[in-house]
C-alpha cells in the first residue's frame, strides 16, 4: 500500500518536470494511487497570461496533453501500446481564475476499452475532459482521442507498415 502512494507521488513529482506541464503553467496536483484520478491545476498567472488577461489556450491544452495516456499506461500495464491520437476543444468562456482538470478513469470505462481489445486487438475511442473553475463554471472542454492495441497487434501493424514503405 505505501509502496504504490510512493509511486504515485513519485509519478506527480515526474509529471511536473515535463516541459508541456511546466512550461505551460499546469501543475498536477493529485495522483491516485490506481493511476485512475489525476488532476490538473493551471493558474492565471503573468506566465499563463495571453494579450487580453487570460489564460493561453497552449496553457490549457498543454497542461491536460498527456495525462489519459499515462494513466491508461500505467493502469494496462506493458503488454498494451497506449497513444494520444488526437483533441478537439472548445473553448466556453475566458478563463480569468485558476482552473482544475479532473482527469477519471470509472470501471465502466475500462470495461468497454477491454471489450474492444478482446474482440479487435485495437481500438480509438474518445473521453471528455473540462477545466473548471472554483465555482464549478467550465471554461475549456476536451474530447481526447485515444488508441491502445495489445503489443501483438501494434506490433504486427507496425512490422506491415515498414515493409509497405520499403517497396
Amino acid at each position: 500500500m505505501m509502496k504504490k502512494k510512493l509511486y504515485a507521488n513519485a509519478a506527480r513529482i515526474f509529471a511536473n518536470l515535463m516541459p508541456c506541464i511546466r512550461g505551460g503553467g499546469g501543475r498536477v496536483m493529485r495522483i491516485s494511487e490506481d493511476f485512475r484520478e489525476l488532476t490538473v491545476r493551471l493558474p492565471l498567472t503573468w506566465r499563463t497570461r495571453n494579450i487580453v488577461g487570460t489564460i493561453f489556450g497552449g496553457s490549457l491544452y498543454a497542461s491536460t496533453d498527456p495525462f489519459f495516456m499515462l494513466m491508461l499506461r500505467e493502469i494496462l500495464g506493458k503488454d498494451f501500446v497506449v497513444w494520444d491520437k488526437g483533441c478537439t476543444i472548445r473553448f466556453k468562456r475566458p478563463a480569468k481564475e485558476t482552473v482544475f482538470a479532473e482527469f477519471r478513469i470509472t470501471d465502466e470505462m475500462l470495461a468497454t476499452l477491454r471489450a474492444d481489445l478482446s474482440e479487435k486487438g485495437e481500438t480509438t475511442f474518445t473521453w471528455p475532459l473540462e477545466y473548471r473553475g472554483q465555482t464549478g463554471i467550465v471554461y475549456v472542454e476536451f474530447e481526447k482521442v485515444l488508441y491502445v492495441a495489445t503489443k501483438e497487434v501494434y506490433d504486427e501493424k507496425s512490422r506491415r507498415r515498414i515493409n509497405r514503405d520499403r517497396v
